[in-house]
């Protein structure tokens, strides 16, 4: 495929094919029709053969080429399953263009600072597992890690220590960056307000701009309540502080902090079926990832 690419993507060759599609033709009739010199002709359809575009056979003196269909067939197959994967319904790219909408939207809203303050966002889950299990998946950092991220991100620095006044901190990179070479994708800091293990946990949180200021402070509500099947999960989502630059962030809530609460069911349901998750309740060696800072406290 990558010669075939190659071989394409000359305009004097592409021009080449686009002649022997209508018919085979000799070397000087190509020469002519594409108006180049006929070395260079030759030496363009040698290209084209060698990656199976073309055929060749000589008669008398003339040397004819022939396009063959099958490469071309194939190659319009290849683009076009890239074609149905990128526009999949309800794909990563459907996700884009909707984010994509909603930063045009928020943009052109953020005119002053406090300009979002006092809006709000409400996600409803129902979890499987318990609020005992679904409690620990907030607050302790190794599971914590599992899911407080959106999709195609990874967490590379958490915090959250789960007491009044405990601090919070939240360093995020893009999922495919393994070694930290690219720029962090986002950072956050705040300070846990309220906790009545396994039925509401209530923290404040404040996304950090390039310059280290403050975008804005969102008020996060999480109540547990039981039911049959597990529990129903409530988040009360309120911004204040907002300033100018903290569009783009808000711009990103309903979409990313809605997938970050779906790896988190979906971690839930995985656990479910893991004894080991739900019984264990020593620290786990994953914890050491993720408290790196000397301060954190236990």
């Amino acid at each position: 495929m990558d010669a075939l690419l190659t071989a394409l993507a000359d305009p004097a060759r592409w021009r080449l094919v686009s002649l022997l599609s209508q018919r085979p033709r000799s070397v000087g009739v190509l020469a002519q029709l594409a108006e180049a010199r006929q070395p260079q002709t030759t030496k363009h359809l040698q290209t084209l053969e060698r990656a199976g575009l073309v055929t060749s056979q000589r008669t008398g003196q003339r040397r004819i080429y022939a396009l063959r269909a099958t490469p071309l067939r194939d190659l319009a197959a290849a683009l076009s399953q890239l074609a149905d994967t990128a526009d999949q319904v309800g794909g990563p790219r459907a996700t884009y263009d909707r984010h994509g909408l909603s930063l045009h939207a928020e943009r052109l809203a953020a005119a002053e600072s406090g300009w979002a303050d006092g809006r709000s966002f409400r996600f409803l889950r129902s979890l499987t597992g318990r609020p005992e299990l679904v409690w620990r998946h907030l607050t302790e950092m190794s599971l914590l890690a599992r899911w407080w991220t959106p999709d195609d991100l990874r967490v590379s620095e958490l915090v959250f220590e789960a007491r009044p006044g405990g601090r919070i901190i939240q360093e995020y990179r893009d999922a495919e960056d393994t070694d930290g070479s690219d720029l962090v994708a986002g950072r956050a800091e705040g300070v846990v307000e309220d906790v009545h293990p396994g039925e509401h946990l209530a923290y404040r949180l404040s996304p950090l701009l390039p310059d280290g200021g403050l975008a804005f402070t969102a008020h996060v509500d999480l109540d547990l309540r039981p039911t049959d099947t597990g529990t129903d999960f409530d988040v009360h989502y309120r911004i204040t502080d907002s300033t100018v630059d903290s569009a783009d962030f808000i711009a990103g809530i309903e979409i990313g902090f809605g997938q970050s609460l779906d790896k988190l069911a979906a971690t839930l349901a995985a656990a479910s079926t893991d004894t080991t998750d739900t019984t264990d309740t020593t620290h786990d060696a994953d914890d050491t990832e993720y408290d790196n800072d000397p301060r954190s406290t236990k």
